[in-house]
């Protein structure tokens, strides 16, 4: 798939940082254009005040062997969507690929608390974040992705249909409803876009080696292993490369309308497309959570990476 992107413009709305900044640098590595967006820059933090930004997430793709083009934008303000996309189609007159990894929310919801227990403002900002920011990019982006044929679009989301069809009472209220509806966006977009020869798709990463996932295990992505130590499970979990090439295979593939519509998961992907995690392994955390964390079983990766 080496340079299979050459000449395609991408947007990664919520590039930032975790699943974003992956896919970013994996569709760079493929010789796209990556135009990344978020709120968080090198001279302004955004409420989640981490120190990842958009320029670093571009320079990561111009180094990958892609182009990366940093916008800020809050993809909660239409006017500055509309503007990126008016932006995008003057300097290069053509969406290929459109990501929507916008989030933005780890710090609005708590594990293991009721709907009535959670602060409400929070769970309707966390809808706001992570909703209203989709339906805002791909109102305003559709219509240049659909241009030409071949447009893809990709919600990101945390589960499979399958697994999501189970209330998720560990994330709670809000954070089950907003991953379960942006599966049911990428189906609504997929209806919607498929005769302009367009394909929409919902993908999940497995347990993802994100920035702030690393920090809570104290380790590094060098010394990822060692966060074992403190979850067993850990040991499943994938970096954020992993979803970036689901995303660059599901570009380059001349055949990808055939997924239209459907909720696929990293691991899903690499067993048809032949890609690995950085490790060389593939790691497929939703099939190890149904067989060994559901079902109460102890930690023991063999045959799931």
């Amino acid at each position: 798939m080496s340079r299979a992107l050459t000449g395609k413009t991408a947007l990664v709305a919520g590039g930032t940082r975790g699943a974003g900044r992956g896919i970013a640098a994996e569709l760079g590595a493929a010789g796209a254009t990556v135009y990344v967006t978020g709120r968080s820059t090198r001279s302004q933090r955004s409420e989640m005040d981490r120190p990842e930004t958009i320029e670093d997430t571009a320079d990561l793709v111009t180094a990958a062997g892609g182009e990366g083009i940093a916008v800020r934008v809050d993809h909660l303000v239409p006017d500055e969507v509309a503007a990126l996309v008016r932006r995008i189609d003057e300097e290069r007159g053509r969406l290929d690929v459109l990501v929507n990894d916008i989030w933005g929310s780890d710090h609005l919801f708590q594990f293991g608390q009721r709907l009535w227990e959670q602060p409400l403002d929070d769970g309707l900002r966390m809808f706001r974040l992570a909703l209203d920011t989709h339906a805002i990019t791909s109102h305003h982006a559709l219509p240049l992705l659909i241009r030409e044929p071949g447009g893809l679009v990709v919600e990101m989301t945390d589960g499979t249909a399958e697994y999501n069809a189970k209330y998720r009472k560990e994330c709670g209220y809000f954070y089950d409803i907003v991953k379960t509806a942006v599966i049911r966006m990428a189906l609504a977009q997929s209806e919607e876009i498929a005769s302009y020869g367009a394909t929409a798709v919902a993908l999940t990463p497995g347990w993802l080696r994100s920035e702030a996932m690393l920090e809570h295990f104290g380790v590094t992505e060098a010394t990822w292993r060692d966060g074992a130590a403190k979850d067993p499970h850990f040991a499943m979990a994938e970096s954020p490369a992993f979803v970036g090439r689901a995303v660059a295979a599901l570009a380059a593939d001349p055949d990808r309308h055939r997924w239209n519509g459907q909720s696929l998961s990293s691991a899903g992907l690499s067993r048809v497309y032949g890609f690995t995690d950085i490790d060389g392994s593939r790691p497929d955390m939703w099939r190890y959570i149904a067989e060994v964390v559901d079902a109460g079983r102890p930690a023991d990766v063999t045959g799931y990476r």
